[in-house]
């Protein structure tokens, strides 16, 4: 498939790798412009571009940006054409994002980023910490290969994400529609739990929406003690130790 991706942050990065290593034409690009984007990421045949390149001609959009960016986005993905599936990896966290009130009223993160975007979505790569992402993919059938949630509400987007995350290295598991995905959000069970897909529908069943936000903050406030500052991630066993205590 020919795939834009929008950032080039720590899932963007994984994203652009390995969507390009099982053989999709990805164009990618970030804020600052194609010359600021390491070349190592495009050793499989991904090429850097400005944003509005990385829109043009293609079949899936991905945008691995902070929530908080997506309304600067929006006029451009407005503009795709409607047979253009749209995927969100993002998550909204208030320190970083700042204060959306529809969110914090209850609205689901995927809904409202659909509602700024003017079309539907489909929601994944959200529920795996980055570094797990890029460490622990493995082959379809692999024992303990991690499971992820999506959410969409059409058919098209459900499918074409579920696709692409297993082409990612992970088994997908479709989680319901958008108004739903709130059980993917931070702090619910399955998120960044590395849970095989067996696993992922109960957790999904389990999650107490009014929890999340309490959930979601101590764990920021975890991570921040341990590695101190707000864009360093923790490694990969230490997150998933951490989120399945509080989360789970």
């Amino acid at each position: 498939m020919k795939i834009g991706i929008l950032g080039t942050g720590h899932i963007g990065t994984t994203l652009v790798t390995k969507l390009s290593q099982a053989g999709h034409d990805v164009k990618v690009a970030n804020s600052r412009g194609p010359e600021t984007i390491e070349t190592g990421i495009l050793r499989h045949g991904a090429r850097a571009v400005t944003s509005a390149e990385a829109v043009k001609d293609v079949d899936v959009v991905i945008m691995s940006t902070p929530l908080g960016a997506i309304p600067g986005i929006a006029p451009m993905i407005k503009a795709l054409p409607e047979d253009v599936v749209v995927i969100d990896t993002s998550n909204y966290y208030p320190g970083r994002d700042g204060k959306i009130d529809a969110i914090e009223a209850g609205t689901a993160e995927s809904l409202w980023v659909a509602g700024q975007l003017g079309r539907p979505i489909a929601k994944a790569w959200n529920a795996i910490t980055s570094a797990s992402f890029a460490e622990k993919g493995a082959p379809a059938g692999a024992p303990g290969r991690i499971a992820i949630p999506v959410a969409a509400d059409g058919d098209r987007a459900r499918e074409v994400a579920l696709a692409l995350v297993e082409d990612t290295g992970l088994d997908a598991v479709y989680s319901g529609t958008l108004a739903e995905s709130w059980r993917q959000q931070p702090g619910a069970p399955c998120y960044c739990t590395d849970l095989s897909a067996e696993e992922i529908p109960s957790a999904l069943a389990s999650t107490e929406r009014e929890r999340l936000p309490r959930r979601r903050e101590l764990a920021i406030a975890a991570i921040m003690e341990r590695v101190g500052d707000n864009t360093t991630n923790p490694d990969s066993e230490y997150a998933v130790r951490l989120t399945r205590a509080l989360f789970m």
